[in-house]
């Protein structure tokens, strides 16, 4: 007998605590899979975070709790990220009776059985069989979109000059620490650039950026017609990063750099004090592939083909899901009168 075809999924779950940076990957992976999907956060209470990822979850967020994060109808895939949703992501596969695919992106600290599929960074050490590695991380910035932005009209940027450099920084995390001394040779390095080339710069800062170091880049931008992202709604990021000739980013961010990498632009990478051995071999690779380069330093021309780590976990994610699927399609006899209930709950 011929085997049928396994369904497409046809509903997804971003699973997270409301980390930035978790949900942004997680939102990129769901649009590059072309699937509809719902966002449900977690936030469970103490002690029961301390006990995360292993467990047990928070009794108030169980599925069958009131206006729980998790209650069914259990979606066809899950993608979770985050120490704290590595127990909930467990959690669903169990109560779903199995039916649900579950993803979890980056290290889940619990061993490859944490999901059905794991992607970690080349620079985690966590391998498997249903581990999927790469160099770089998801996002939200496919290429297509880029391009869209790329033939955007916007007049504040088509009115700088090129080359047209992207900067994004970041700031103090629990591995690096921005120092006064590290400040004003990041901006004296831009200063020095801008002077050499005649660039016009995209700045965007973050939560993190000092705030001495936030307002010497609000100064450079207003004094020599730069662009200054404040954090006020909309963030042109995408927009920077699409229509960048290069792109200067600080090291305390692998998801900036990612970001960065997708655009095959020259990347200039500037390293504040202090560091961690994982950030270290991701940086290592990168440059051992030609992509990063010291900042402050002469502005590169040199591109190389666009790292987009996205597209391939969406596909390794439809594959597994078919497989996944595939085997429950076999069992199930033909005739209705023999199959057996299954217990899933379609979605509406």
């Amino acid at each position: 007998m011929q085997s049928r075809r396994a369904p497409s999924p046809s509903s997804l779950w971003i699973l997270t605590d409301g980390k930035a940076g978790d949900l942004a990957q997680c939102t990129g992976v769901a649009e590059a899979l072309a699937v509809p999907y719902e966002v449900r956060q977690i936030s469970p209470r103490q002690p029961y975070s301390w006990w995360l990822p292993y467990g047990p979850t928070d009794p108030r967020e169980r599925e069958s709790a009131p206006d729980s994060p998790i209650a069914p109808p259990f979606p066809d895939i899950a993608i979770a990220s985050g120490r704290r949703s590595a127990a909930y992501l467990k959690r669903i596969k169990r109560v779903s009776g199995g039916r649900t695919f579950t993803v979890f992106l980056k290290d889940p600290r619990t061993g490859p059985g944490a999901a059905d599929l794991i992607w970690v960074p080349e620079h985690d050490k966590l391998r498997g069989r249903n581990v999927l590695v790469t160099p770089t991380s998801p996002h939200r910035f496919s290429q297509r979109t880029l391009e869209t932005l790329r033939e955007t009209d916007d007049p504040q940027i088509n009115a700088l000059p090129h080359p047209r450099i992207a900067v994004l920084v970041g700031g103090d995390s629990r591995h690096h620490a921005f120092s006064e001394d590290d400040q004003q040779k990041f901006l004296a390095g831009l200063r020095q650039i801008v002077e050499d080339t005649g660039a016009g710069l995209m700045i965007t800062g973050s939560r993190r950026t000092p705030h001495a170091l936030a307002y010497g880049l609000a100064s450079m931008a207003k004094s020599g017609n730069h662009l200054y992202w404040n954090g006020s709604p909309p963030n042109p990021l995408g927009s920077y990063l699409a229509k960048a000739d290069a792109v200067i980013v600080t090291a305390d961010s692998t998801n900036m750099i990612g970001e960065a990498a997708v655009t095959g632009k020259p990347l200039h990478v500037f390293h504040p004090g202090g560091g961690h051995k994982k950030i270290t071999r991701f940086l290592d690779t990168l440059r051992r592939m030609g992509v990063i380069h010291p900042f402050p330093g002469p502005l590169k021309t040199t591109t190389y083909e666009p790292i987009d780590a996205t597209p391939l976990i969406a596909d390794r994610i439809l594959t597994d899901y078919a497989a996944f699927r595939q085997k429950d399609t076999d069992a199930t006899p033909d005739t209705p009168d023999e199959a057996p209930a299954t217990g899933k709950q379609v979605r509406p």
